[in-house]
C-alpha cells in the first residue's frame, strides 16, 4: 500500500493511530504528513519546550519547518497515559529525543501532552504541549511519578 494510503488509513483510525503518524512524521521530517495529523481549526495550538504558544496551522507549520531545516526530529514516545471519551482523547507522553553531538548520540526527555478530537475528517490533533522532562532516563519498569506538584 502506498505511504499516502497508509497515512490516510492511520488518520481515519483512532487517536493512537494519529499519534503514531505524528511521531513517525517527526522522525522522517515529513511536514505534510505531520500537518495532516492536525485538525483544520483556527484554535489548534502547539507549545515546544521553552517556546511561545503557537496558534493556528500556519504558525505550527512554520515552527516545524524551521525544526526540520536542521533535520528530522528523532522523538520516540513512551510511558503513554491516556484519558479518552467518545469524541476526545488526551495523551500524556514521555518523549525520548535523540540528539547527535560531537561525542555521539545523547538522549533528552520531554514530557508532552497531546490532545485529539474526533472531527468530521476523523481523529485529529488539536493541541501539543511539550516541556522539559526528567533529568535521567527512566527504566522501562520504573513508574513515572503521578503527582502534579
Amino acid at each position: 500500500m502506498p505511504k499516502t494510503k497508509l497515512r490516510a488509513a492511520a488518520l481515519a483510525g483512532t487517536a493512537d493511530d494519529v499519534e503514531a503518524t505524528f511521531y513517525e512524521s517527526l522522525q522522517r521530517g515529513d511536514i505534510d504528513a505531520l500537518m495532516a495529523c492536525w485538525a483544520d481549526e483556527d484554535e489548534v495550538f502547539c507549545v515546544h519546550p521553552g517556546g511561545p504558544r503557537l496558534v493556528g496551522a500556519s504558525a505550527i507549520r512554520g515552527a516545524f519547518e524551521q525544526m526540520f531545516a536542521n533535520g528530522a526530529i528523532h522523538a520516540t514516545p513512551a510511558h503513554v497515559r491516556r484519558v479518552e471519551s467518545l469524541a476526545s482523547a488526551v495523551h500524556n507522553v514521555l518523549e525520548r529525543i535523540e540528539v547527535l553531538t560531537a561525542e555521539g548520540p545523547r538522549h533528552a526527555f520531554v514530557l508532552a501532552t497531546n490532545v485529539y478530537h474526533k472531527t468530521a475528517q476523523g481523529w485529529r490533533m488539536v493541541a501539543h504541549h511539550a516541556s522539559p522532562g526528567t533529568v535521567h532516563a527512566p527504566d522501562e519498569s520504573e513508574e513515572i511519578p503521578q503527582t502534579l506538584h
